[in-house]
């Protein structure tokens, strides 16, 4: 109630209960009556009224400046942010990404903000378990495969392809499989699913899925499974973000490539719909850019 109450002649307050109502876009039976409530309230006058005067109480000019500093907090407070203020790039954005994708996709991207906005604090946890993002309080996400869940902010930004992989000695020792079912009888890998414990099914083309046990290498890492394939342990299905580069190297030779699976769509997201941070904005759009210009495969 600041120009409500405000009918000394000072500087930034009204002179009359009409000129209040006019600056506050109110009617003037409006403002009478929030002027009524307050002397309801506390049992005293504000204003001493006559039909050509409206003359402020003792009363009301000793609770005007409690009033006018509470008001002041509160315009504070609900002020717009300047577009240009600083403080929009300062403070945590959290981040989680899977292991291998993230180091390989995320993280550059991340450094590069933190390089130009030492004011934001990155915290990333790359894990290939789901992550609790209402929890972790995260921020920003980034998630392959299906992402079926509306109430998140979500963008695709690639895909990645998965096939089989081996080096050249290991095929020369056993020779190239040329059909899915000639696996059964060759060295493969298996990687670990975190939520079951137990190894990932391969996947095809045609939505077949294959187990090729019993396994001669088995981890919870995928880098740790494409160094085994890379040191001729075995087969192993990989995505095509590990893997390629190795192929253009000539270190792994990609085989049974007609029985590949369709590639899985990879998604950054945010878990909250409304008002976004300035900071997490510029987190999640580098995020975004940076698989958009790799394809979600390395350099």
């Amino acid at each position: 109630m600041r120009r409500q109450a405000g009918c000394h002649h000072q500087r930034g307050e009204a002179d009359s209960f009409r000129d209040a109502a006019a600056r506050l876009g109110m009617s003037p039976q409006g403002v009478t009556r929030a002027i009524q409530d307050l002397e309801a309230h506390y049992g005293e006058l504000l204003f001493h009224r006559t039909t050509r005067s409206v003359n402020i109480t003792d009363f009301g000019a000793n609770l005007a400046p409690r009033v006018r500093a509470c008001l002041d907090q509160m315009d504070a407070v609900l002020a717009p942010s300047s577009p240009q203020s600083a403080t929009e790039l300062v403070g945590r954005v959290r981040v989680t990404a899977p292991r291998s994708l993230g180091r390989l996709r995320v993280l550059p991207a991340l450094n590069e903000v933190a390089r130009l906005h030492p004011g934001i604090l990155i915290d990333i946890r790359l894990s290939d378990e789901l992550a609790d993002v209402v929890d972790g309080q995260i921020d920003v996400g980034v998630r392959i495969g299906l992402f079926k869940d509306n109430r998140f902010v979500v963008r695709k930004v690639g895909a990645v392809g998965f096939g089989v992989y081996g080096s050249r000695a290991l095929i020369k020792r056993h020779g190239e499989p040329q059909r899915i079912t000639d696996l059964s009888g060759l060295p493969t890998t298996g990687l670990i699913d975190h939520s079951t414990g137990r190894p990932w099914h391969w996947f095809f083309s045609k939505e077949r899925r294959v187990l090729p046990e019993p396994f001669a290498f088995v981890t919870d890492d995928p880098e740790a499974e494409c160094d085994a394939v890379l040191s001729g342990v075995a087969f192993g299905q990989l995505p095509d973000y590990l893997a390629l580069a190795h192929v253009q190297a000539r270190r792994l030779i990609q085989v049974l490539e007609t029985d590949s699976p369709p590639p899985w769509d990879v998604y950054v997201y945010r878990p909250q719909r409304g008002p976004v941070p300035k900071r997490v904005r510029l987190v999640f759009d580098a995020i975004a850019n940076a698989f958009k210009q790799g394809e979600a495969t390395p350099d």
